[in-house]
């Protein structure tokens, strides 16, 4: 499967994006689908994830309660609603598929290019 991320931008603090991951292939829905992100100097670390059903997502606890994590499989699409974005929010996101739900980054076999967020003060 192939992923391409999209939907970055420039936003304030306390604004709002929603971010698409697109699949081709058609084994997408087979995969789970983890967001992670990285910011200059940093490690990437897990955002989301959602299991192939959509029936079960997981958070990290600096993202929970702000972002969401959907998906459309008729779509091969996977999405991430971020609100009341902070500055610290600022990062290249990557989203990615393996065949579980788990936020380990070493565990998944395929990723997108990555979009940029960028959320200013």
């Amino acid at each position: 499967v192939q992923l391409q991320a999209s939907g970055g931008g420039l936003v304030q603090a306390g604004g709002s994006l929603n971010l698409s991951c697109a699949a081709s292939g058609r084994t997408f829905s087979r995969y789970a689908i983890g967001w992670f992100r990285q910011a200059p100097g940093k490690e990437r670390e897990f955002v989301a994830g959602i299991t192939w059903s959509g029936s079960s997502t997981y958070y990290s606890d600096s993202v929970k309660g702000r972002f969401t994590i959907s998906r459309d499989n008729a779509k091969n699409t996977v999405y991430l609603q971020m609100n009341s974005l902070k500055p610290e929010d600022t990062a290249v996101y990557y989203c990615a598929g393996n065949t579980l739900l788990v936020p380990s980054i070493s565990s998944y076999d395929y990723w997108g290019q990555g979009t940029q967020v960028t959320v200013s003060s």
